[in-house]
């Protein structure tokens, strides 16, 4: 299994409240080539805290890569990504909306919010996984993600 250049796993966190969407992610996530952290929060709230290290999250480790659903109980993800892109300490992390919504508007705002992708989730099965491992190849073997020692 390859690390990242620096020789540490590549720590990613999933924002997800689906249980059927959080087992196909962590499945290809453990069988890829790289080596990572799959971290998740289930809503909006803890996703911010997890960011802050804020409570219970005090230790988590600061992601290289968010997959961001939109539709989250407690804080929208709409409202995520933009406490995350308004945040100093957080912008620089990229965000990968992963979600249901193919509403026009809901991909011109996360792109206007600084998304770096807007991704549809599949209904299918096998193009789930598909997405999923098209994720882990451009955003851990193709992309230069920015090491920030914040």
């Amino acid at each position: 299994m390859r690390r990242d250049n620096n020789g540490r796993p590549v720590e990613i966190l999933l924002v997800e409240d689906n249980e059927g969407d959080i087992g196909l992610v962590e499945e290809v996530f453990e069988e890829g080539r790289i080596n990572n952290n799959l971290n998740i929060t289930e809503d909006g709230e803890e996703a911010m805290e997890f960011l802050r290290k804020e409570g219970e999250f005090a230790n988590s480790p600061r992601p290289d890569l968010i997959l961001l659903d939109l539709n989250l109980p407690k804080k929208d993800g709409r409202e995520v990504l933009e406490e995350i892109k308004e945040d100093e300490n957080l912008r620089r992390i990229p965000v990968v909306v992963l979600t249901t919504s193919k509403a026009e508007k809901d991909i011109l705002k996360s792109y206007d919010m600084h998304a770096n992708s807007y991704i549809t989730k599949p209904v299918d099965f096998d193009q789930f996984i598909k997405v999923i491992k098209s994720i882990e190849d451009f955003w851990l073997e193709v992309v230069k993600l920015p090491e920030d020692k914040r």
